[in-house]
């Protein structure tokens, strides 16, 4: 191993990697900083599990179900984040020929992010209830412009536009407890109308481990079936508080026809539909209590009336010690997930790369906000990794895109939490620790 410390425009860090990894920082003030790794090198094993200190963009992990320890091979952790303001010098890291900006700022717990057909990015400030629009995020001169939307909402998260296509009708909110939309023509600023209630759904609260609030919402391609995300309301618990939670759901999009459409997910933050296979995708966080690196979050393709695993089984047939013996009728059931994250990464929202201004390999990739972890002794998350596909198919392995959010105290200052590809072809993502705004542009050579 060969440890590098990282100065100059970036926040001075000490950094393990592996031999062959080259690694550099540039710019006054830390507004770009690059790093450069032999994406040759996967890292798999003991070696893929990892914290915050490996991570580099570029630096590539292979988890898989064996290299998973036993439960409470080491103790539950309570390891909250400690929220600082960016320190002087800090900035977040990309790959070579990248460029990263802060492009607004000030805002109030921004959450999920998606982009309109027109352009316009519908931001979910959940704490205060309400949908921004940012407007004009093309890496110009002139400032992006901001708006409200909506308000008045009941923690906001999931934002779909119906139909799919260039001309929608409607503006679909995730709130906790339920689906509603408002009328909405391309480039309104504001809504027009009441919102009208479309679905009811489980609702949330805010605890450790359980309680999940958050409600993602997409359409299928053809634009003939509305899909929703409803995390736990436990970390573990079978009770008859899970009835129609830890699952996604599927709805005709005025609301009507409520089924599960796959189960056992403990808490599928973001979902999205694959561009070109039409395949239902999400990003979930796993249980927690069971030690550092059990159970890995995951991103997956979810099949329909899959069965996920939670609470009782994990990986497959690995059973949960906290319900031993119970359902053995299921354990052959368990689908394993595509994509094995570091365990409690917190992954959220997730997008897939539809744009040209990145080198053509991107095109297809996913990319997902890592928010970081509570329930580990050393942090993970805290940063955007890429998944890389090939032919609409995960490869199994992951990238870190964007790092540098942790100081070398451990202390946190960006949370990435929703991700978003720009009409010009720009990755966007939101951070409710510095609620910001950031966009990611390509400028090398292609």
């Amino acid at each position: 191993m060969t440890r590098i410390k990282l100065v100059a425009g970036c926040l001075a860090l000490v950094a393990t990697v592996v031999p062959g990894i080259v690694i550099f920082c540039t710019g006054a003030g830390g507004h770009v900083g690059t790093f450069q790794v032999n994406s040759q090198h996967v890292l798999k094993g003991q070696g893929a599990l990892g914290d915050w200190r490996t991570d580099a963009p570029g630096a590539r992990r292979l988890i898989t179900p064996g290299d998973m320890p036993k439960p409470y091979a080491t103790p539950s952790s309570n390891n909250d984040a400690k929220l600082v303001p960016r320190p002087a010098g800090a900035w977040p890291q990309v790959p070579p020929g990248f460029k990263i900006e802060q492009v607004a700022n000030q805002l109030e717990n921004p959450r999920l992010i998606v982009t309109a057909p027109n352009g316009d990015l519908f931001i979910a400030e959940s704490s205060p209830g309400r949908i921004r629009i940012l407007r004009g995020v093309d890496g110009g001169s002139k400032p992006p412009a901001l708006g409200i939307f909506a308000t008045g909402l009941k923690r906001p998260f999931g934002i779909a536009f119906y139909p799919p296509g260039p001309n929608p009708q409607f503006v679909y909110v995730g709130n906790t407890d339920s689906v509603v939309r408002f009328p909405y023509q391309n480039g309104d600023l504001k809504a027009h109308g009441e919102s009208a209630k479309i679905a009811k759904l489980p609702g949330g609260g805010f605890l450790h481990g359980g309680g999940h609030w958050t409600r993602d919402v997409v359409f299928s391609k053809d634009g003939k079936k509305m899909f929703v995300s409803v995390g736990s309301h436990s970390n573990v618990s079978d009770d008859s508080a899970e009835d129609h939670r830890a699952d996604i759901l599927e709805f005709n999009p005025e609301g009507s026809g409520e089924r599960i459409y796959a189960s056992g997910i403990r808490n599928a933050v973001g979902i999205a539909i694959h561009p070109k296979t039409g395949e239902l995708w999400a990003s979930v966080n796993e249980r927690d209590d069971l030690g550092d690196d059990l159970v890995p979050d995951y991103i997956t393709h979810v099949v329909e009336d899959g069965f996920y695993g939670w609470p009782w089984f994990y990986l497959g047939p690995n059973q949960d010690p906290r319900h031993a013996g119970k359902h053995p009728e299921l354990r052959d059931k368990v689908l394993v997930p595509d994509v094995l994250l570091q365990s409690h990464s917190a992954s959220l929202q997730m997008t897939f790369y539809t744009g040209t201004q990145f080198p053509a390999e991107y095109r297809g990739d996913g990319f997902a906000a890592e928010h970081g972890s509570w329930n580990r002794s050393k942090r993970t998350g805290y940063k955007i990794i890429r998944v890389p596909m090939r032919n609409g198919k995960a490869t199994g392995e992951y990238e870190d895109f964007v790092t540098g959010f942790v100081t070398q105290e451990g202390k946190v200052w960006g949370r990435p939490v929703g991700v978003t590809v720009a009409a010009d072809g720009s990755l966007i993502f939101t951070d409710d620790a510095s609620d910001s705004v950031w966009r990611v542009s390509y400028t090398g050579s292609k």
